[in-house]
């Protein structure tokens, strides 16, 4: 029954802010002890995930990332938010929101359709 739907800007300039939303349907956000997560694939290659927001509110990032990436959330609207800064082209991708695919589990498992995003000036 969980759906999630990602939104967002699909251009981003180069030094800017790449900020994204996830709205989530069909079940909360912070019950059942579920992972929300990003992850994204660049063009031509694998996926990459980027962190996630647990059901307690706790984060955890991709050390690669880290530095750049902030995951929060809004409990009224059973949405979750990822900020990713001082973007460059080589941040171009689809990315996706994402439930781990069981309770305690961060392993996505029900995705969005995902979002386009290009960085470029």
């Amino acid at each position: 029954q969980v759906q999630l739907q990602e939104s967002g800007p699909g251009l981003v300039k180069p030094s800017q802010t790449l900020s994204l939303t996830c709205t989530v349907s069909g079940g909360s956000i912070t019950t059942n002890y579920y992972y929300w997560s990003w992850i994204r694939q660049p063009p031509g290659k694998g996926l990459e995930w980027m962190g996630y927001i647990a059901y307690s509110g706790s984060t955890y990032y991709s050390p690669s990332l880290k530095s750049r990436t902030s995951i929060s959330r809004d409990t009224s609207k059973n949405q979750f938010t990822l900020q990713l800064s001082s973007v460059t082209p080589e941040d171009t991708a689809v990315y996706y929101c994402a439930r781990g695919v069981k309770s305690g589990s961060y392993n996505p498992g029900y995705w969005g359709q995902g979002t386009q995003v290009t960085v470029s000036s």
